[in-house]
C-alpha cells in the first residue's frame, strides 16, 4: 500500500470508529491493533443478549508502488473477517461471539463515512430481531443473499464499477 493510502485507512478508521462508539449509545471499545500484523483496528460492543460483536474496517484492494493504478477499495465488516475478536476483550457476563449474523460491505474510502448512520441503524435493528433496513442506504449498493435469504454480502455501485473497470 502507498504511504498515502495507509494514512487514509488509519484517519477513515480513527474517525469512523469514534462516530460509531457515539452513534451507539452503548459501551463500545475501541482496540489499536496491528495492521501490519493481519489485526486491524477495530470496535467491538456487548449486545442486549450478552453477545459480543465487532465492526472492523479492512482494506480490499489499495495502490501499491508496484501497481499504482489498483483502486482503493475498502471493506466494512459486521461480525466477519479479519480473525477473532480476542478472549480478553470479553467481559464475564459475555456469552461468546455473535455468530447469528454477520455483515460486509465494500466501497471507496470516500462512502464509507457516508454510511455511518446506515450501519448503526442495520446493528439496531439486528439486536432488535429484525433483518429490515431502518433506512435508505446513502448510496445504491448490490447485495448477494444468503442460504436464509439474509443480507450478508453488499458493494456499492461505485466501487463494483470502479474494481471492474480498472482490474479488468
Amino acid at each position: 500500500m502507498t504511504p498515502e493510502a495507509i494514512r487514509t485507512v488509519s484517519q477513515l478508521r480513527s474517525e469512523f470508529y469514534s462516530l460509531f462508539a457515539m452513534a451507539m449509545k452503548a459501551p463500545v471499545s475501541i482496540t489499536n491493533g496491528n495492521p501490519s500484523m493481519g489485526n486491524p483496528p477495530m470496535a467491538s460492543w456487548i449486545d442486549e443478549n450478552q453477545r459480543l460483536n465487532y465492526v472492523r474496517i479492512y482494506v480490499y484492494t489499495a495502490p501499491d508502488e508496484l501497481i499504482p493504478e489498483r483502486p482503493f477499495i475498502l471493506r466494512v465488516s459486521v461480525n466477519k473477517g479479519g480473525g477473532m475478536v480476542t478472549a480478553a476483550k470479553w467481559r464475564k457476563d459475555c456469552k461468546g461471539l455473535n455468530q447469528g449474523w454477520h455483515f460486509e460491505l465494500t466501497l471507496l474510502p470516500e462512502e464509507i463515512l457516508d454510511f455511518l448512520p446506515w450501519i448503526v441503524s442495520l446493528v439496531k435493528s439486528h439486536e432488535q430481531g429484525s433483518a429490515s433496513f431502518a433506512q435508505d442506504p446513502p448510496h445504491p449498493f448490490d447485495f448477494k443473499m444468503s442460504n436464509n435469504l439474509l443480507l450478508n454480502d453488499a458493494w456499492t455501485q461505485k466501487a463494483r464499477q470502479f474494481a471492474g473497470s480498472l482490474m479488468s
